[in-house]
């Protein structure tokens, strides 16, 4: 939820964030953290199994019923082990399944599926689990003790919730969930339509161009033979963990590196630009094509839509969606003329009604301004 307020002649905005920070435990810290994602796996997997059960034979099971057989199941001989760790991650478990379960029946995400443990980790606490100091940038969680981690970046308000993850190449994380302040960017009084593909990955209506990096087809060779190496090992020897680590560490790279540049340009685009018009793309349903899908998740159109609405969400600029069956491409920016088809392999084009020779890609960003301003 975004609010604002006005300082000194200044349009500030109250956002909610979450900055992620790296952490690097010690050996005992370590074990202590596996044993604690271990028991919000195992409480989370108890809370959907009670859940299903219950719903299988016509009971409908709430969060305090979940809660009140969490207790219960903590007093069981074969269970105090539970009672070692902090009582706040495995409380928080139970949170995190009744979300889940409200965004399958608001029809937003799909029934709650079970927790592995091979994969991403992760252990919520909140304020009364950990302390935080600013004036020395401490922060120490039940448990667990002082951590250390690398600050790289600084942030003015107190963390209400404090999440330590370990993703699959190994790597811990710190993520606090703040309510930052934001001033708004200068105008610019300058509109944009932006126009995402895979050959570019943005044309903009003014004639620029941005270049795709293709992240994935940059390591593929490497990602080829790191996979290789994996279908060869033994499911689960020491080796065969190795070679899943070699390539869990390949495709992190591939996702920062495209988190990164995306973050930049989108950067970029909402600092230049007062108002921004994107089409409401079907990313879900293009990613159905076989022939481009890979191509389509390595040019992540999803994220950078959503960073683009955040950020100008966050800044003071605006952000509008075109109608995905909006002709953009088809439709002459010159005149106004539609054409019947326009396979995908042409990107360039002659209107037979005023002769204007396009560009595919930066006449359909000229149509997205146009849409995006229409009343």
């Amino acid at each position: 939820m975004l609010t604002f307020t006005y300082h000194k002649s200044i349009l500030i905005f109250v956002s909610k964030v979450r900055y992620r920070f790296r952490m690097y435990p010690t050996p005992e810290q370590e074990t202590e953290l596996a044993r604690t994602f271990g028991a919000c796996r195992y409480v989370y997997n108890f809370g959907l199994r009670l859940r299903t059960d219950s719903y299988q034979e016509g009971k409908t099971l709430t969060y305090n019923a979940s809660s009140a057989a969490l207790t219960a199941l903590k007093r069981q001989p074969e269970t105090l082990w539970l009672n070692e760790i902090s009582s706040v991650p495995t409380q928080q478990a139970l949170r995190h399944l009744q979300s889940a379960f409200r965004a399958f029946f608001e029809k937003r995400a799909a029934y709650p599926s079970f927790k592995k443990k091979h994969g991403k980790q992760a252990a919520e606490y909140t304020c009364s689990a950990f302390t935080w100091e600013a004036w020395n940038k401490t922060l120490k969680v039940a448990k667990l003790g002082r951590l250390k981690i690398h600050w790289s970046r600084t942030f003015q308000s107190e963390p209400t919730t404090c999440t330590i993850t370990k993703d699959c190449a190994g790597r811990y994380f710190v993520t606090f969930c703040l309510d930052e302040f934001f001033a708004a960017l200068p105008k610019t009084k300058q509109p944009v339509g932006i126009d995402l593909g895979i050959n570019r990955l943005a044309t903009l209506s003014t004639g620029e161009r941005i270049a795709n990096p293709r992240h994935t087809v940059r390591y593929e060779r490497k990602l080829a033979r790191a996979q290789r190496g994996l279908s060869r090992r033994q499911k689960g020897s020491s080796r065969w963990l190795k070679a899943k680590l070699r390539a869990a560490t390949l495709h992190v790279k591939i996702a920062d590196t495209r988190a990164d540049h995306l973050h930049k340009v989108t950067t970029d685009l909402v600092r230049r630009f007062d108002v921004i018009c994107i089409e409401n793309l079907n990313v879900r349903g293009m990613v159905r094509n076989r022939h481009l899908a890979k191509h389509l998740a390595d040019a992540s159109f999803g994220a950078a839509s959503r960073m683009l609405a955040y950020k100008c969400e966050r800044y003071g600029k605006t952000l509008k969606e075109v109608d995905r069956f909006f002709p953009s491409s088809k439709r002459c920016s010159a005149c106004g003329y539609i054409l019947e088809s326009l396979p995908l392999a042409i990107r360039q084009w002659t209107c037979p009604e005023c002769g204007t020779i396009h560009d595919r890609d930066e006449n359909a960003a000229r149509n997205i301004l146009w849409a995006g301003h229409a009343p």
